[in-house]
């Protein structure tokens, strides 16, 4: 970990020297040679949001959501996760540590393994979602486009995309100073500075730091477990070459350092475990975005590097007993490349755009499983024994592991096409994606321990056999995916800047891959088969899943009413899912989870957004989601699941927000005050049905004092104290869930200068 961390720290010093250099070398340049009209001829600063879009957003057949770095600002989000319920069926829920970035969209979603949503950050797209749970100080716009965005967006985006634009120096320039401080001794702040040295370059460097003591005790110890640091640090470099060309280099690291879980075991109600508990994460992004504007065409190159080297470490058993405990280790490092061009043919009525997308992944991971005295105990010795009473056995050592290793490399390429054609009112569109994805799991599962066997003789204990275990299983299995993803559309757009209709129909597609996790498992029942008891796992059919692929139809408004005084965006859907992935714990006392296909299923809903400006100082945010997502075809060799509701996905999301200006003293100065309820549910917690969170809301509050350069708020968020629960799940046949957050109180500062 170390010799990463300073590997990557020696990069970002050589970027940093080099922006450096690279600023101080233009600006000499530019001071001597530059006209001084020449900020009129610079290419306008290049878009995450824009690259793959032949419209205005709010043109497109799509269903979206587009958030302002001041909407965020109110709301207090600094991550992705601080738009849930916000957003219609979009729900992040917070649970576990930082590595469950688990994300619902529309009934679809993934607690491991690949995403159903996108990320993509100033053009950098996120293939690890271990990754996507991390604070940005200093975002501009986030935009959310919910279902299928495979056909441009390619794998793992069959829920959606979200697109998080950072601010740029080009359209900011000077300090921005944040501080916080609220319950739960929770600390954050940031400093960044955006400078142009030149009229065509600019750069900006923002540090960011959050801290927390945490709110909830492990009873075991009197210790809080949700305790965490995180550090972070991006760099940005935009540079107009010339009129056509434009460059652009985002960098960021951040360092995580987090407790672990606040699992409270449902027999008791309480958070009681003895073992160590801990995430920590580093990671590293590099993206650096190369547009050329030619005649009549656009062509954009995005080239990024990720790496994420973290460890897991949990008390597996969540209880206050001696059973196992798992450490994950991983190290990832990722490569992409996107290049897209787009272009218009005769008088605007026919666009194009056209790309290929390629990237590698290399993953290697470590991940034993330690047995402890009473796992030891409880899941072996007693079985073995109630199975032979007469020969009762021993084990050596009163703790061992089962050890598993992992390599991964992934690799793919797909080629993609979208054609626009502008017909009068109309607009239709058609795309079509080709997708190849290789993926090789290389394992090594390892255990070396021992049991003495013993003979009961008129109730004498005498010595009968050693037996030694040494297990070592190395193996490769190899898949490869190759799919078609196609979409068309159809829009009507009304006169008078009214906004339009559309209707879609897309296909989404999330990849399949394997069930590192079920490792430990089949270990362990190789080690019971030694005993002579136990069944044996086929590797080959439970490490591997397949890809999840869907249908989405689909249509939708944007509406523009009242002179823009009252925005609306409606969407009605539904989704046909062929091999759904789901995660699952297997029967009996197992310790790993495994990712399952279901057969068919299927989810229909709706969405509304209303954004009301009522007078000059009262305006009004709205929106709800609604998903009815059930099971059409699932038997899990022991239970029929058809009809049954898909378990952790929300029912209904809703967000309501009222906002009063009120000026006071000299122009520029005001108090703002914002009203919200956030609300989610009915979430089922499994496949029968027979546990759920009902629907709840929270509701929160502040009040801002806005000056020229500077603002102060404080906020409260679930000021009522709803108590409600994120997370269920099963380990061991025992139960346990996590809590909600309570009520919860802040200060926050913000300067610009």
């Amino acid at each position: 970990m170390l010799t990463i961390v300073s590997s990557f720290a020696a990069m970002i010093k050589r970027c940093l020297i080099l922006s450096s250099l690279l600023v101080h070398a233009h600006a000499a340049v530019w001071a001597d040679e530059a006209p001084a009209d020449s900020l009129s001829t610079t290419l306008e600063e290049v878009s995450v949001t824009a690259l793959k879009r032949l419209n205005p957003v709010m043109q497109e057949p799509e269903a979206v959501t587009i958030l302002t770095e001041a909407e965020l600002e109110r709301l207090g989000a600094r991550t992705i996760r601080g738009v849930s319920d916000v957003v219609p069926n979009f729900y992040m829920p917070e649970y576990g540590s930082r590595i469950t970035s688990t994300i619902y969209v529309r009934g679809i979603g993934a607690r491991m393994d690949n995403p159903s949503v996108g990320l993509n950050v100033d053009n950098v797209p996120y293939l690890n979602k271990d990754a996507y749970d991390f604070d940005v100080a200093d975002i501009a716009m986030v935009e959310m486009l919910r279902g299928p965005q495979s056909t441009l967006y390619g794998r793992n985006t069959m829920a959606g995309v979200i697109n998080i634009t950072t601010l740029s120096p080009m359209r900011y320039q000077g300090w921005k100073v944040f501080g916080e401080f609220a319950s739960g001794t929770s600390i954050k702040g940031s400093v960044g500075w955006y400078h142009k040295f030149a009229p065509d370059f600019g750069f900006s460097v923002t540090a960011d730091y959050s801290g927390r003591n945490g709110s909830f005790v492990n009873l075991y110890n009197g210790k809080k477990v949700d305790h965490e640091r995180n550090w972070a640090l991006r760099t940005k470099q935009h540079w107009n070459v010339s009129h056509d060309l434009t460059l652009r280099n985002v960098a960021s690291a951040g360092f995580l350092r987090q407790g672990g879980y606040p699992y409270e075991y449902v027999g008791t109600g309480e958070i009681s475990y003895n073992d160590t508990c801990f995430y920590r994460r580093f990671t590293f992004a590099d993206g650096l975005t190369a547009s050329y504007r030619g005649n009549r065409y656009e062509l954009t190159s995005i080239t990024s590097v990720q790496h994420i080297d973290d460890n897991m470490t949990l008390d597996q058993d969540f209880l206050p007993e001696s059973f196992f405990t798992l450490t994950q280790k991983k190290k990832e490092t990722s490569i992409t490349e996107d290049l897209v061009i787009k272009g218009d043919v005769g008088e605007g009525k026919y666009h194009w755009l056209a790309g290929v997308f390629a990237f590698y992944k290399h993953l290697d991971m470590d991940a034993p499983v330690t047995f402890k005295d009473k796992g030891i105990a409880d899941l072996i010795e007693s079985h073995r024994n109630s199975a032979n009473p007469s020969y009762p056995i021993e084990w050596n050592s009163r703790s061992f592991p089962l050890n598993s290793t992992f390599t991964v490399p992934t690799w793919g390429v797909a080629a993609y096409h979208e054609s626009e054609l502008h017909v009068a009112n109309w607009t239709f569109s058609a795309g079509l994606r080709v997708d190849y994805e290789r993926s090789v799991l290389n394992y090594r599962s390892y255990c070396d321990t021992g049991y003495a066997i013993f003979h009961l003789d008129d109730g004498n204990r005498l010595p009968y056999h050693d037996v030694s275990i040494d297990i070592d299983d190395t193996g490769s299995i190899a898949r490869d995916f190759v799919t078609l993803l196609p979409q068309i559309a159809a829009t009507y757009t009304f006169d008078s800047n009214l906004g339009n209709v559309y209707g879609k129909i897309s296909k989404g597609y999330k990849a399949g891959g394997f069930n590192t996790q079920m490792f430990s498992d089949v270990l362990q029942q190789r080690l019971m088969g030694i005993m002579g008891i136990g069944a044996q796992y086929d590797v080959d059919e439970i490490v591997s899943f397949k890809p999840e692929q869907s249908w989405n139809f689909e249509i939708g408004s944007h509406l523009n009413l009242m002179d823009g005084k009252l925005t609306m965006e409606l969407a009605a859907f539904y989704i046909d899912c062929r091999d759904q992935q789901l995660t699952m714990f297997p029967d009996g006392t197992t310790t790993g989870r495994i990712m399952t296909n279901a057969g068919k299923t299927r989810s229909f809903g709706g969405e509304i957004s209303v954004n009301a400006t009522l007078t000059s100082r009262l305006s009004f945010t709205g929106s709800y989601g609604y998903t009815n997502a059930k099971f059409r075809k699932f038997f899990n060799g022991i239970n029929d699941f058809k009809g049954k509701t898909l378990p952790y996905a929300p029912q209904n999301t809703l967000f309501l927000q009222g906002l009063w200006r009120q000026p006071i003293g000299s122009a520029g100065t005001e108090l703002l005050f914002d009203v919200n309820l956030r609300g989610a549910g009915k979430i089922y917690w499994n496949e029968e049905n027979d546990m759920a969170q009902n629907f709840y809301a929270t509701l929160g509050a502040s009040a801002t004092l806005g000056l020229d350069n500077m603002e102060f708020q404080v906020w409260g968020r679930n000021l009522t104290g709803t108590k409600y629960h994120t997370f269920y799940f099963m380990s061991m046949g025992n139960e346990f869930l996590q809590r909600g957050r309570g009520v919860e109180i802040g200060l926050a500062a913000r300067l610009r200068f």
